[in-house]
C-alpha cells in the first residue's frame, strides 16, 4: 500500500519527466550560421537595431573559444553547437501570448497543468509567465500592479512596445555579447524571455513568476530576461525551469540582466530541474547601485553540465549583494556552480551561502570570485561553503578567488566538506526513522537556509526534487 508521500513523490516525478510529442509552426535549420540568425529575427518581425546586435554577437561567438581552460571545469566536448536546432515557435495559433490560459492549445496548456503553473497563478503571484521551446505563451499582469506602471511581457514583445528601454539595457552594460563565448551566442539566438520593469517608488508585493519549459530534442533554449527596477522600488522574480529527458543532448543558453537603482531592492530565485541530457551555460549578472540590494536564491539540479555563477556588481556606495545557492549532482553529473561580486564602491556588502549535495559519483564545484577595487573603502564580504557528500565516488571542490585591492576591508571565508555521519543516521534510527528517511531529514537541515528563502510552494518542490533526487527516480 502507497503512503501518501510516495504518491505525491510519484506525482512531482511524472511532473517532470513526462513529454509531449513535437507540434512546431515554424523551425529553424539546425546549426548556427549568418542565414539561421537572420531568419529567426524575419520571423519575429525585428526592427533593423536588433537584427545588427544578433549578428554583431555572431561575429563575437565567431572569434571566441570554447571555454577548455578553466581547472576543474565540466567537460564540454560532446557539446556540438551545429547539432542544435535554435528556435522553434509552437504551434499557437494566436502568435504570441494568449489572452487566457484556455486559449493555448490542448498539448500546450496540459504541458503547463501538469507543472502546476494555473495553480501557481491563482496563488500569491502578482504575474505569471510561460514559455514552450522559444517563445512565452502565456503572460498575465495582475491589474493592479499595471494601474501602478509596472510592466511584465515577454521581451520579443517587449522589443515592439518598449524599444527605447530595450535598446538601453539589452546587453549593453550587464552582459555584454563580449563577455564569453555562450553570452556571444545568446546573443545571436535569443528568444523570449521576460520583460519586467518596476517604476520609482513601486513595491510588488507579491511575486512575479516565469515558466521555462523545453520539450524538443535536440533544441536549445536561450530566453533573454531583463529586469529594471528604478529607485526605492521592490520587486521579487521567480523562475523555474525543466526538460523532459531525451537521448541526444539540449542546450539551455539563457541570460540575464538586472539593474537595480538607488535604494532599490531585487530577489531573483530560480529551481531549475533539467534533464540529464541538457548542457546547462548561463550568463546571469547584475548592476547595483547606491544603497540598493540583490539577492540571488538559486537551486541547480538535473543537467548533465552546469556552469553558472550569478554575477553583481556593485556600483554605489552602499551597495548590498547576497547569494544563497544549492547544487545537487547525481551520476554522471558535473554542476559547476558559485557566484562572484565586485565591490567597485566603499561601504559595501555582500554574503555568498552555497550548499552543494553529491551522490553515486556525482561531482559538485563551487567556483566564485570575490574582487574588491581599490577605493572600495569599508567594504565587507563573507562566503561560507558547505558541501555533502553521499558516498566515496562522489566528489565536492572548491575554488574561491579572493582579489583584495583595499587594505580597509573585512573579508571572511569558510568551507566544510564532509560526509553524511553514520552517527547521525544512527541517532535518527534510534527515534524511528528508517535509513532513507535518516538521510533525508539529514540533507532537509543542511538545505533549509535555501528554502526558507523561497515561497512555501517552491520550497516544498525543491525538497520534494532533491528527495527524488537521492532515491535516482529523475532522469
Amino acid at each position: 500500500m502507497s503512503s501518501d508521500s510516495d504518491l505525491e513523490d510519484a506525482d512531482t516525478e511524472k511532473r517532470f519527466e513526462f513529454k509531449k510529442e513535437q507540434s512546431s509552426a515554424f523551425e529553424s535549420e539546425m546549426g548556427l550560421n549568418e542565414e539561421t540568425v537572420r531568419v529567426i529575427s524575419e520571423d519575429k518581425d525585428e526592427p533593423e537595431w536588433m537584427l545588427e546586435r544578433r549578428l554583431k554577437a555572431l561575429e563575437h561567438y565567431k572569434n571566441m573559444p570554447m571555454p577548455t581552460d578553466w581547472p576543474g571545469q565540466p567537460d564540454l566536448s560532446e557539446l556540438d553547437i551545429q547539432k542544435i536546432i535554435p528556435y522553434i515557435r509552437p504551434d499557437v495559433e494566436t502568435r504570441g501570448e494568449a489572452e487566457t490560459w484556455e486559449d493555448l492549445p490542448d498539448e500546450i496548456r496540459d504541458t503547463f497543468d501538469k507543472l502546476g503553473i494555473p495553480e501557481a497563478e491563482k496563488e500569491a503571484l502578482s504575474g505569471v509567465g510561460a514559455q514552450y521551446e522559444s517563445e512565452v505563451v502565456y503572460q498575465n499582469m495582475k491589474e493592479q500592479w499595471e494601474k501602478k506602471g509596472v510592466v511584465f511581457m515577454n521581451m520579443d514583445r517587449a522589443v515592439q512596445e518598449h524599444p527605447e528601454l530595450v535598446k538601453e539595457h539589452f546587453m549593453t552594460k550587464a552582459v555584454p555579447p563580449s563577455d564569453n563565448k555562450f553570452a556571444a551566442l545568446h546573443g545571436a539566438v535569443w528568444s523570449g524571455g521576460s520583460f519586467v520593469y518596476i517604476p520609482e517608488d513601486v513595491s510588488v508585493e507579491m511575486p512575479i513568476q516565469a515558466y521555462f519549459r523545453m520539450n524538443s530534442e535536440g533544441m536549445g533554449q536561450f530566453e533573454h530576461t531583463l529586469i529594471v527596477a528604478e529607485p526605492g522600488s521592490e520587486v521579487h522574480y521567480i523562475e523555474g525551469c525543466s526538460a523532459p529527458q531525451y537521448a541526444t543532448h539540449n542546450l539551455h543558453s539563457g541570460a540575464v540582466e538586472i539593474f537595480v537603482r538607488e535604494d532599490a531592492h531585487v530577489q531573483y530565485s530560480t529551481v531549475q530541474n533539467w534533464s540529464k541530457n541538457t548542457f546547462n551555460l548561463n550568463t546571469k549578472r547584475a548592476l547595483v547601485d547606491a544603497n540598493a540590494t540583490m539577492e540571488w536564491v538559486s537551486g541547480s539540479m538535473g543537467s548533465k553540465a552546469t556552469m553558472l555563477y550569478p554575477c553583481s556588481v556593485l556600483k554605489g556606495e552602499g551597495a548590498t549583494d547576497n547569494h544563497i545557492t544549492i547544487a545537487f549532482a547525481g551520476e554522471g553529473q558535473d554542476i559547476d556552480t558559485g557566484a562572484k561580486v565586485y565591490h567597485n564602491a566603499p561601504k559595501t556588502k555582500s554574503t555568498i551561502e552555497s550548499k552543494s549535495i553529491s551522490k553515486d559519483g556525482g561531482r559538485t564545484n563551487y567556483r566564485g570570485l570575490v574582487h574588491i577595487a581599490n577605493g572600495a573603502s569599508q567594504s565587507s564580504t563573507s562566503v561560507e561553503c558547505d558541501a555533502l557528500m553521499f558516498d566515496n565516488k562522489s566528489t565536492s571542490d572548491t575554488m574561491p578567488y579572493m582579489e583584495i585591492n583595499e587594505s580597509t576591508v573585512d573579508v571572511a571565508h569558510e568551507a566544510t566538506v564532509g560526509k553524511i555521519g553514520d552517527e547521525d543516521v544512527f541517532y535518527l534510527q534510534s527515534r524511528g526513522l528508517d535509513d532513507d528517511d535518516a538521510k533525508q531529514m539529514i540533507v532537509a537541515g543542511f538545505i533549509e537556509p535555501i528554502t526558507e528563502e523561497l515561497p512555501l510552494e517552491y520550497a516544498v518542490e525543491l525538497n520534494r526534487l532533491i528527495e527524488l533526487e537521492m532515491e535516482g527516480s529523475l532522469g
